[in-house]
């Protein structure tokens, strides 16, 4: 994937316009759109201004990978889904059960106190 492309399927997934960005980052809507398009090439400080702007790291922008966050397909009906792509590592897959988990004792923990101030009253 080219990085200009990266760098738009981002601003996409935040919901952020090119005008936007071209104003964030002192550029008319026609230069900015050259960077998405791959027809202008970027600076490194640029790059940093445009993570900046996204809220991202730049490695998270030279790292993305739109087929690993999501993939939309047609599903066996024909019609339009999401399907969560499950290439991740066994290592990522421990953290992500070991977050849920302690969500799952904080929310436990949390309905606890509710109900010991809803029957106090």
């Amino acid at each position: 994937m080219i990085l200009g492309h990266k760098i738009k399927k981002l601003r996409e997934l935040k919901d952020l316009t090119q005008e936007y960005m071209a104003q964030e980052l002192g550029l008319n809507q026609s230069a900015y759109s050259k960077i998405e398009s791959g027809a202008s090439d970027v600076s490194f400080s640029k790059l940093e201004k445009i993570a900046t702007v996204l809220g991202l790291k730049l490695e998270d922008i030279l790292s993305f990978n739109e087929q690993l966050v999501f993939n939309v397909m047609n599903n066996q009906n024909g019609q339009n889904g999401l399907v969560i792509n499950n290439s991740v590592s066994e290592n990522e897959k421990g953290l992500y059960t070991g977050q849920i988990s302690s969500l799952k004792e904080e929310v436990a923990h949390l309905k606890k106190i509710l109900d010991q101030v809803l029957t106090a009253k």
